[in-house]
């Protein structure tokens, strides 16, 4: 459990605050760049970090991120025509452009200089992999992107599947390190008889209570999730958090799968969920996601289907399955045989559970077990670096750093004894493949 001041420390993202402050300190996931598709094409409303802000690309193909209020009187410039390298507020036409700078003040007398003395707050932004990445820290010249793969992947090779969860952002990354519910929530129907001795599926089902071990690391934090395996072997789920949200969970197997998730905060309750994905290289072009086979048991779907985009502040990739329609559980589902939790797709089965617990869960409520060590140090972790920024000025992990983040998650068959970190060093690293591994699961 954490004290009520400690919660409010974790969870609190806006201007000002300890979390907050940690969080400006390095480039922030802010949309899609299929979100902005042409120059000087619409405008789209951003909330990041508890910040109304405006994106926008100029005539010349440059991203824009500034703020939503016109310095002149406060009029929205999601209004604004966005022409001529620049966003123009319709109250008056005062013109900015992506770095903020006021270009044209048309109601000024042309011999004024006013216009040189105003500037809109606005972001640096750059495009890789198919983010737009914004930094909205205290730096002139902003840190290095984080090196992170998955988002560095030939084009054509990364699924990138965002999802608005309305719930604090710790709840989010919290469900994403907890890989003990995988046995209840997602597969808690399924029985070992029912799957094919060898998978891992068939480990997870047949011990459901894993062992932890967890490990400090300049990225963030790494835990091994341990059970038997076949006679001689131990079944390692080998996963990541890296400051200061992203998540590698242990999905597909260890060298191969490519995957990085990140839980951006919008504000304290609202959550804009990036799950990047390399895709198998089978020639169904599938995501690498959880291991399914195995079984001919009926498992959740995995495409949760989303309502159409709008333009409010929270209108963007919002699940047509969500608590207005009780994630469309169905009870009678439920209690037979063939789904634990009675609610059709995976991703919604942890999302319900997640906004369960309300915008903010009151963690001094809580009764943590063995089985949460991952959440727990993870906890640590993000409060000892945002107090060391607010007291000493220290540089949270990672930020100047960006080669801590080559990293690879996923399972593993280990000889019982083996030193799990030594021995999977080199299929943790990132951009090195492996040929000799088959892209399954191992067989028995």
């Amino acid at each position: 459990m954490l004290s009520h001041e400690d919660n409010e420390m974790l969870c609190r993202v806006g201007p000002g605050t300890p979390m907050g402050n940690l969080m400006r300190q390095y480039w922030i996931p802010a949309l899609l760049s299929s979100e902005l598709p042409d120059p000087d094409c619409d405008p789209v409303r951003v909330m990041l970090l508890g910040e109304k802000l405006i994106a926008f690309r100029d005539s010349l193909g440059r991203v824009g991120l500034i703020q939503n209020h016109c310095p002149h009187r406060g009029a929205s410039l999601f209004f604004g025509r966005n022409s001529e390298c620049g966003l123009r507020c319709v109250y008056h036409g005062w013109q900015f452009d992506v770095y903020g700078n006021c270009i044209d003040m048309p109601n000024e007398p042309p011999e004024s200089d006013f216009k040189n003395k105003v500037k809109a707050v606005a972001y640096p932004c750059v495009e890789r992999g198919g983010l737009v990445w914004a930094y909205m820290g205290p730096r002139k010249t902003p840190p290095p992107l984080p090196d992170i793969e998955v988002n560095q992947l030939p084009d054509g090779e990364c699924l990138i599947q965002p999802s608005l969860a309305e719930c604090n952002w710790m709840q989010a990354l919290e469900g994403e390190i907890d890989t003990s519910h995988a046995g209840f929530l997602h597969f808690g129907s399924i029985m070992p008889e029912d799957t094919q001795e060898g998978t891992f599926l068939h480990y997870t089902v047949k011990d459901r209570a894993p062992r932890y071990a967890v490990v400090d690391t300049e990225y963030g934090a790494m835990y091994g999730a341990y059970r038997p395996a076949k006679p001689g072997y131990v079944y390692w789920r080998i996963a990541h958090f890296a400051f200061p949200f992203y998540t590698q969970p242990p999905e597909g197997v260890l060298g191969h799968s490519v995957i990085t998730n990140a839980w951006v905060p919008m504000d304290d309750n609202h959550t804009m969920a990036y799950i990047m994905i390399r895709k198998n290289k089978d020639e169904t072009g599938r995501p690498s996601r959880l291991p399914i086979q195995g079984t001919s048991h009926k498992y959740p779907s995995m495409q949760v289907p989303m309502l159409p985009n709008t333009t409010d502040w929270f209108g963007r990739f919002r699940p047509a399955v969500n608590a207005g329609n009780d994630y469309l559980i169905d009870r009678d589902v439920q209690r037979g045989q063939d789904n634990y939790s009675g609610i059709k797709y995976l991703a919604t089965q942890d999302r319900a559970v997640q906004e369960s617990m309300g915008p903010i869960y009151d963690r001094s409520q809580e009764h943590l077990a063995s089985s949460d060590t991952m959440v727990i140090r993870v906890r640590r972790r993000l409060l000892a670096a945002a107090r060391a920024l607010l007291e000493k000025g220290t540089v949270p992990p990672g930020v100047d750093q960006p080669e801590v983040y080559r990293n690879r998650s996923g399972g593993v068959l280990l000889p019982e004894g083996a030193d799990w970190i030594r021995d999977t060093e080199e299929l943790r690293k990132a951009f090195v493949e492996h040929p000799e591994i088959p892209l399954q699961q191992p067989q028995p």
